[in-house]
């Protein structure tokens, strides 16, 4: 169970990086961007670790408070439906 969890953050997290490089090469090319919302929820899914990652390396939403209050209720959001159910014992239906 463990190793299937960390699997799917590796992989979120890879896809969510690879969202915000995108987002950052369209944003200069001023290209279609992705949506905010498209980004969010590929960190609530779990690729926020990658997401962070993103706006560090990339520097790309990483000034925008707005998005980032966002970007951090969503990572808590999904770290403690995932902590909380794991401490307890219990495993919601929509995980694993």
């Amino acid at each position: 169970m463990l190793l299937l969890a960390v699997a799917w953050y590796a992989v979120l997290s890879i896809v969510c990086f690879a969202a915000y490089a995108r987002d950052k090469r369209a944003a200069r090319a001023r290209l279609r961007r992705t949506p905010e919302r498209t980004l969010l929820l590929l960190g609530f899914l779990g690729g926020w670790p990658g997401g962070f990652a993103a706006q560090q390396v990339l520097r790309h939403k990483s000034g925008k408070t707005s998005f980032l209050v966002k970007f951090w209720l969503t990572a808590i959001a999904n770290v403690a439906l995932g902590t909380v159910p794991a401490l307890s014992g219990t495993v919601p239906s929509f995980a694993f």
